[in-house]
């Protein structure tokens, strides 16, 4: 098959045929009313598969050229100066987290025991790195139909072991940036936005239009199949802050003190010459520990597909607005039933689902079990309520670990009566309608 070819053009000619077996073999379907419609998809075309299959070509495996080339255009995109690719968007949290640990941060840096406000209505990783580490989480109520942080309990949530704020934008919309910004400010806190399911949204923060993810100390992003663009498994870590990268990086490279990439050795031109520790001087620099780490990298195969994918990340974000807006319109004569979502104030919400929450007399089980079984996929806004879950038990026998400011009564009727749809930029405008048609039979049945 390559007689009297060289690798680059045997590569080419596998890339040719790749770029016909997706065309053929995965071409999207054409919907028909009752097919299945889910809460998210993958959105991608032979791009991603020939960048996957020439990144398995290269064999390279671990981050390389890919995922450099990703880290920049990332970085442009969202107008930030550091940009470190994960894992996955949980690792993405961990690795944000354990950065605000470090010593390197002085009198700022979170110690076990400090406190970190957050809300309870929201996926269980944004809080689980704080629990794990021996810090506090402080958990306060959302609004509705927001969803996001109440903020006006945020000087009630604060106290003098407070060190950081780490929230989520909910389902793409942004929370109060303004607010929980000069909250921050005001008490020399660090910010962490968990923007994984918020991707492309946009804030205006004090006269200037920001994404999210880049108004606080920290941003964090998913690229799960689900989210806003894809690697199949990875996230992001993002900052402007210099220290604060060298801390995530530290964290997510093994904790190691050198900065040098994998395959590439002392570049500092220092490797074997400086004291570190205890350490004998001039202990090579490749196998020196600044942080208790992890390896929390990703592979050159994902980031291939976040290359292609970010290529097409504008247009996906317009057509989740258009979807949205499409949706919410068609719902808009029920609401005497469910109370319809609205975005922040001073905010482009770039959606990830649509939430409805149904008002008093509505069963939201027997809504979500129509809409269901008439071929359309639900979701609960995640936790609910995360303390009332089984990893709680302990610490609510205990009262330990945690603490709740005022009341979550709002968390707790996102956990009884709310649910979601989702917007993928896969959808067509009849599936669109379909689900408007179905919401609506499901809450007047």
């Amino acid at each position: 098959m390559f007689e009297n070819k060289n690798e680059l053009e045997a590569r080419e000619e596998i890339l040719s045929f790749v770029d016909e077996y997706c065309k053929k073999y995965h071409a999207k379907k054409e919907y028909h009313e009752g097919d299945r419609i889910s809460y998210a998809s993958r959105v991608y075309d032979s791009a991603e598969m020939k960048n996957l299959v020439n990144s398995a070509l290269e064999f390279w495996l671990t981050a390389g050229h890919y995922t450099d080339e990703f880290e920049k255009k990332f970085g442009e995109y969202l107008n930030v100066k550091y940009v470190s690719v994960v894992n996955s968007g949980s690792s993405a949290n961990l690795n944000a987290f354990m950065a605000l640990t470090s010593p390197l941060l002085g009198d700022r840096r979170i110690k076990r025991g400090d406190e970190v406000i957050t809300v309870a209505a929201g996926f269980p990783t944004t809080v689980t790195p704080a629990i794990q580490y021996g810090a506090v989480p402080v958990f306060v109520d959302v609004t509705i139909p927001q969803y996001n942080i109440d903020v006006t309990k945020l000087e009630e949530a604060y106290s003098e072991k407070t060190k950081a704020v780490m929230i989520a934008h909910t389902l793409g919309n942004p929370f109060d940036l303004t607010a929980v910004k000069d909250f921050c400010d005001k008490h020399n806190l660090w910010l962490v936005e968990d923007n994984c399911d918020a991707l492309g949204s946009k804030y205006n923060y004090k006269g200037e239009e920001k994404f999210t993810g880049t108004v606080g100390d920290i941003g964090t992003s998913s690229f799960y199949p689900p989210h806003h663009m894809t690697m199949g498994e990875g996230g992001a870590v993002y900052t402007n802050n210099p220290l604060l990268n060298k801390c995530i990086r530290s964290f997510r490279d093994w904790g190691r003190d050198c900065v040098c990439p994998s395959g590439r050795d002392n570049l500092c031109g220092h490797r074997f010459d400086k004291q570190y520790g205890e350490l004998p001087l001039g202990y090579d620099h490749k196998y020196v520990y600044s942080h208790f780490g992890y390896n929390l990298k990703a592979t050159d195969m994902q980031a291939a597909v976040g290359c292609a994918q970010l290529e097409k990340f504008p247009s996906f974000v317009e057509r989740r607005r258009h979807n949205f807006d499409r949706l919410r319109a068609a719902l808009e004569g029920i609401q005497d039933k469910v109370i319809l979502p609205v975005p922040c104030e001073g905010s482009r919400p770039s959606w990830f689902g649509f939430l409805i929450t149904v008002k008093e007399g509505i069963d939201r089980k027997k809504v979500v079990e129509y809409i269901e079984n008439h071929g359309v996929q639900t979701r609960n806004l995640f936790a609910g309520n995360l303390i009332k879950h089984p990893c709680f038990d302990e610490m609510r026998a205990t009262g330990e670990g945690f603490r709740v400011v005022g009341g979550l009564d709002n968390t707790d009727r996102i956990m009884n009566d709310t649910f979601w749809v989702g917007v993928y930029p896969g959808m067509t405008d009849e599936m669109i309608d379909y689900m408007a048609k179905t919401i609506t039979e499901a809450v007047n049945q």
